[in-house]
């Protein structure tokens, strides 16, 4: 008689976001398990990624380079907040929601951002927690 084991392995997901030619991202709320990886696609000139807000910011990398590919794997649960740096202002922002984790949503509030890339976060926040 053969016995076959089977484990339960985990395939850790990718999503692929696009910088848009509207200034903005494809997806601007994402949501990620625990050790995902989200890659940001160049798909319009002029983008790029930087980290405002997460729950450890020194692990976080800096930003990338303008029309670059990046690719970030996500270890930490909680809420990740970045811009496009010369867009930022604009609000050209997104949410990365890992391991649908919560705790640092007051610190992601209290960015300091433009008047419009407030207003825009505000929108996202809402539309993370409505979710």
């Amino acid at each position: 008689m053969i016995f076959f084991a089977l484990s339960k392995v985990g395939l850790a997901e990718t999503i692929q976001i696009e910088f848009t030619e509207n200034d903005s991202y494809s997806i601007e709320v994402a949501r990620i398990g625990v050790g995902g990886t989200v890659e940001w696609l160049p798909t319009n000139k002029g983008h790029n990624v930087e980290f405002l807000a997460g729950p450890n910011m020194n692990l976080l990398p800096k930003r990338s380079e303008i029309d670059e590919l990046h690719s970030v794997v996500f270890n930490i649960p909680g809420i990740y907040l970045y811009g496009c740096t010369p867009h930022g202002n604009m609000g050209m922002l997104g949410l990365i929601i890992v391991g649908n984790d919560f705790h640092n949503i007051e610190k992601v509030k209290e960015t300091e951002l433009s008047r419009v890339a407030s207003s825009v976060l505000r929108r996202l926040i809402r539309i993370a927690e409505s979710n």
